[in-house]
């Protein structure tokens, strides 16, 4: 999808979740859009450090990565703290990407296994925002991005923890987003669609059935420049989005959700 890069020139962004997949799409789409600097940020020390390195090859002094488990509050503070420094002050765009899918059948899931996911798919966010909103209020605006899932509209068996958080961080961003609309901080929401990353681990859809993380990284980066209240990563999420609460569409979607749970218990991954 094309989308207006012109928004994106001289803008500063961190970026959680940035050694990999869809999170470093995003940086990479972002510099080439002509962002002034970027943080990537990522508990993977190892491929942080590689791409940090090939894109200040190519960025010289527009790169910086930080290192960060966003589980941890006092490791939020200090990346937001830090990228505040390495962009003079400044932090345009924030985007909580950061996360996993934490797939499970709900009767084999233990209570630390839901206090795990919720750290990282809740809490995650939830630190990068109480963070930078300070600082964007400071500045008079900025813009945040919260990487929830389409299953927070289409639930599916054998993923109630990973759709709970992602349904969780919705509603906090919906909720948000009026809450500092006067302070000029523009909050969205946004699905990444169907794409091939390492989150689905050994479970991975089709390839016939996913898109690249950079055609995933530009609809999202078009839905930030509309500031969309919920920018959806590919048509799937947008038909799942609109209808999956439609009292018209109940039976249709029981009986879509009713065969990816039957499919899931006979071990095929399902979508």
């Amino acid at each position: 999808m094309e989308y207006d890069r012109d928004y994106f020139k001289g803008k500063t962004a961190v970026v959680t979740g940035a050694a990999s997949g869809i999170g470093l799409a995003l940086i990479e789409e972002l510099l080439e859009s002509g962002a002034d600097k970027t943080v990537l940020s990522d508990i993977n020390e190892e491929n942080l450090t590689k791409n940090v390195a090939r894109l200040e090859g190519l960025y010289p002094g527009r790169v910086k990565g930080i290192v960060c488990d966003v589980t941890n509050e006092e490791a939020i503070n200090a990346l937001i703290s830090g990228s505040a420094e390495f962009f003079d002050g400044k932090i345009d765009l924030l985007f909580n990407n950061a996360g996993a899918t934490f797939e499970g059948w709900f009767e084999d899931t233990s209570n630390e296994r839901w206090k795990a996911a919720f750290d990282l798919n809740f809490y995650g966010a939830l630190f990068g925002m109480r963070a930078v909103i300070p600082v964007m209020k400071s500045q008079g605006g900025g813009q945040i991005i919260n990487i929830i899932s389409g299953t927070a509209f289409m639930p599916m068996a054998k993923w109630s923890t990973y759709v709970s958080t992602k349904a969780a961080l919705n509603a906090l961003s919906l909720a948000l987003r009026t809450e500092y609309w006067d302070d000029n901080i523009k909050i969205v929401s946004a699905t990444p669609g169907t794409t091939a990353t390492a989150i689905f681990g050994d479970s991975s859809p089709r390839e016939d059935q996913m898109q690249s993380p950079h055609q995933s990284a530009s609809r999202i980066l078009n839905g930030v420049v509309n500031n969309d209240r919920i920018i959806f990563g590919d048509d799937g999420d947008v038909s799942g989005g609109s209808f999956c609460f439609h009292p018209e569409a109940a039976k249709g979607n029981d009986e879509y959700l009713l065969r990816v749970a039957r499919e899931r218990r006979q071990g095929i991954t399902a979508i």
